[in-house]
């Protein structure tokens, strides 16, 4: 089985959600996320839009990259260009890919347009996810 690490800031929004949506329509692969200065807790905005698609959200919680770096993975995904700067190497890791996806956390408006923003970067990512032939 190979594992997969996803990698962003705060792995409150866009790893977890890459998690779950990989966990969904990947379940032949074992996925971590992680982030590089983590957040205390998963985003209620990300936990609200993959529910909405009904994807898994059990056993989604905050990890900090440090706590997995002495695990092997096959490939490791840096979701934005912090995390592609502060992620450590992975030595044996197969591939390394860094998808910059935008950081809904950083999203500005009404709260439905903030609600909308993390709707479409789940959309990309669930998209990106779909499209590997991995």
């Amino acid at each position: 089985m190979k594992r997969v690490l996803v990698v962003c800031t705060g792995n409150s929004c866009r790893s977890q959600m890459a998690e779950s949506i990989f966990r969904s329509v990947r379940p032949h692969l074992e996925v971590v996320s992680a982030g590089v200065k983590p957040a205390d807790l998963v985003s209620i905005k990300a936990m609200h839009v993959l529910i909405e698609k009904q994807f898994p959200t059990d056993g989604l919680y905050t990890k900090n990259v440090s706590d997995v770096n002495n695990q092997q993975f096959d490939v490791v995904v840096t979701l934005g260009d912090t995390a592609q700067r502060l992620c450590p190497n992975f030595p044996d890791t197969t591939i390394t890919l860094h998808v910059p996806f935008d950081d809904p956390y950083e999203a500005t408006g009404s709260p439905n347009e903030i609600l909308n923003e993390y709707r479409r970067i789940r959309d990309e990512i669930e998209e990106w996810i779909r499209s590997l032939d991995w």
